[in-house]
């Protein structure tokens, strides 16, 4: 009985500029061959990493997951994303586990549940992984998916820092600012807010400024607020440039040009 020939997809082929891709044609590269495709377009990676994810590469199937959840190279798919994620989780790949927790709390490709993405952050956080235990402690002081513990928040802030985690430095120092679960201590706090800004978290670098500001040190204050625009989201760009042109201070104001370009 004759059978029909697969498909380019179920023989595992796929189109990278003129040429036809395998995985055992992956295999063969020379890792500077490896690092100069990867190097290569958007379009071409995300091609690359779908053979090695439909090769059962977990690192690749997270990867593309990315792909499709960004759009980068290819259309943006979060219900594809997920299915990458998923089967990466499978293979107890710690950052997929925690992309599918992101999944779960903003409803990317599935419906919001923030009590399952506290189990997968946590699933991320028992192999590691500092995102994991960084975005289940946010869930910690939220209160959202699980009930408020700035203790454990706390503890796995602390945890992900040790690991070099930026921003859970910069909740650390919110912590010793505010008073929560340790004793308040500005000078503690100052100096977490600096090691986050110099490790390049936004908000560090935000927070950081703050503390210049306070101390009336203006041009050291407006050199890191220079900075934020560069990996800030739009929306907290502009919540910085609104606390600096309504700050109480006259001298502070004009700091929010350096962020828009226009007088606050």
């Amino acid at each position: 009985m004759a059978t029909r020939p697969a498909s380019r997809k179920e023989a595992g082929l796929i189109h990278e500029g003129l040429t036809m891709l395998t995985f055992e044609e992956i295999k063969s590269w020379s890792e500077e061959e490896a690092r100069e495709r990867l190097a290569s377009s958007d379009t071409d990676v995300a091609n690359i990493l779908r053979v090695a994810a439909e090769a059962g590469i977990a690192d690749a199937q997270a990867l593309y997951g990315q792909m499709n959840l960004d759009g980068k190279g290819i259309e943006r798919d979060e219900a594809e994303a997920l299915r990458w994620f998923s089967q990466a989780a499978k293979a107890g790949h710690p950052m997929a586990m925690n992309m599918i927790g992101r999944c779960c709390e903003f409803g990317w490709g599935t419906t919001i549940d923030k009590s399952l993405a506290a189990q997968w952050y946590d699933a991320a956080a028992r192999l590691g992984l500092d995102w994991g235990m960084y975005n289940l402690a946010t869930l910690y002081c939220l209160g959202e998916g699980v009930s408020v513990d700035r203790k454990e928040a706390y503890r796995l802030f602390e945890a992900a820092a040790k690991l070099g985690h930026a921003k859970s430095v910069n909740m650390l120092g919110g912590f010793y600012e505010d008073g929560w679960v340790v004793e308040k201590d500005m000078e503690i706090a100052a100096s977490l807010y600096r090691q986050a800004a110099e490790a390049g978290d936004f908000r560090g670098e935000f927070n950081h400024a703050r503390m210049l500001i306070a101390q009336a040190r203006w041009a050291e204050a407006q050199a890191w607020i220079a900075k934020i625009p560069g990996t800030a989201t739009d929306m907290f760009v502009e919540k910085v440039r609104q606390w600096l042109a309504h700050h109480p201070e006259p001298l502070v104001r004009p700091l929010a040009k350096v962020l828009c370009g226009k007088p606050g």
